[in-house]
């Protein structure tokens, strides 16, 4: 860590939380990787970001408004930000996802504050996932809520619970004049798991039949991949009008930035009048809108279905071998654990108290994957995240990588079959 001589007493301060955090091993820091590494990291999971055909869809929708687009917004979308090609672009992507209407926000962090802070009114609740992403939790402090409750990650009996105290314990929420406010993700971006959502869309419509229980869905990390044509979860569960509102963000599988969220006109009409991420910012200039463009059309002509069924093998194929490296470990040495179950996904948490060990050997092979630690996450793990651009034999690398690491840390007689066993699959 580098060190310079605090300037201040708010200086000494504020080096004093930097060192306390490098000695816990928490400090975060900018970094780059090597341009020869193999990417297992980023949220491109369609490889769009290095795609010819998407350069080229962007580059003729750039070139078809060469003479006439500004290259800057000119100010927030409520002053002079705003153009008929916003508003088309929101229309378009609204109808694709089966929504009555949208609002485009600068990025997905903007749209869960902007959305958290201001439509739960006064003395209303919110329950969420417990894992649900800062943004969420940033909106919700500035809400005017009067409870905001967490369930246990992805267990409905838990939610159930939850929903049932409030019932029980607040007239308003039995009555239906309170609104209660479910929180979750579609894809949670750690552990690459998918939300129960018809289960959650049923329970509220059970516990909460009088119309005031509205689930909210981040699909961040499932647009592109999910779905027909990667419309998302709720598209493919076909719940579009069971769901109070969608963020779709742009900057994952869609390699732009970005984000719209998917509600009623009415919703979107008063986000417009007390979002204040909204409200406050400038506008995306018209060189970010025509991106957005160019992706939804590789999502609407059906270009990136084929990248999503490449990337739904890779997937198979990495978990396949990930179980066959796992199942060598005795019960009394298990150094690595993940998920038995195929995610359906391609974010993996492979967990490991050694996580930084694991990822720094991956890492000095040429494979580009991170440790992420709490408070974080709730576990120690390596967060690796497969791409339609990678191939089988990159694949194999990686699970080689990971099984030298493996084969050092455990018995040598393990270490020696370990070696045969590699040879034989890869």
């Amino acid at each position: 860590m580098a060190s310079t001589k605090p300037k201040s007493s708010l200086e000494r301060q504020l080096s004093q939380a930097l060192s306390t955090r490098h000695q816990n091993s928490l400090l975060r820091q900018l970094s780059t990787s090597p341009p020869d590494s193999t990417d297992f990291s980023s949220n491109d999971f369609l490889s769009l970001a290095t795609s010819p055909v998407l350069r080229a869809a962007y580059l003729s929708e750039l070139q078809s408004h060469y003479a006439t687009f500004p290259l800057g917004s000119g100010g927030s979308r409520l002053l002079d930000g705003n153009s008929r090609y916003a508003d088309d672009l929101e229309s378009s992507i609204s109808t694709f996802h089966g929504a009555e209407a949208g609002l485009l926000f600068n990025s997905g962090f903007d749209a869960n504050a902007g959305v958290f802070a201001t439509v739960p009114q006064r003395g209303d609740v919110i329950v969420h996932d417990e894992l649900i992403h800062a943004s969420v939790h940033d909106g919700m402090r500035l809400s005017r809520a009067a409870r905001r409750v967490g369930f246990r990650h992805n267990d409905v009996g838990d939610l159930r619970r939850v929903l049932e105290d409030e019932v029980n314990s607040d007239e308003g929420v039995k009555s239906g004049e309170r609104n209660v406010f479910i929180a979750v993700e579609s894809v949670y971006s750690m552990d690459g798991d998918l939300a129960p959502l018809r289960e959650i869309v049923e329970l509220k419509e059970e516990v909460l039949p009088h119309g005031n229980g509205h689930v909210i869905i981040d699909e961040a990390h499932g647009t592109g991949v999910l779905g027909p044509l990667g419309r998302g979860l709720v598209c493919d569960l076909g719940l579009e009008g069971r769901v109070f509102a969608r963020l779709h963000t742009f900057g994952k599988s869609l390699a732009c930035s970005g984000a719209i969220v998917l509600c009623s006109p009415v919703v979107r009409s008063y986000l417009i009048n007390y979002a204040r991420p909204l409200i406050y910012t400038t506008f995306m200039p018209f060189p970010s809108l025509a991106m957005i463009k160019a992706s939804y059309s590789l999502l609407r002509n059906g270009y990136a279905d084929e990248l999503s069924t490449h990337l739904r093998s890779l997937v198979s194929h990495f978990h396949a071998l990930l179980m066959a490296s796992i199942a060598r470990q005795s019960r009394d040495n298990l150094l690595l654990h993940v998920t038995a179950a195929c995610p359906r996904s391609p974010i993996f948490a492979l967990e490991t108290n050694d996580c930084r060990s694991l990822a720094k050997y991956c890492q000095d092979g040429g494979f580009v994957v991170r440790a992420v630690v709490p408070p974080t996450v709730p576990t120690r793990r390596v967060r690796v995240c497969l791409h339609a651009g990678n191939t089988f034999e990159e694949i194999n690398g990686l699970v080689r990588r990971i099984d030298e690491w493996l084969a050092t840390r455990l018995k040598p007689q393990v270490h020696e079959s370990a070696d045969a066993e590699i040879k034989a699959r890869l």
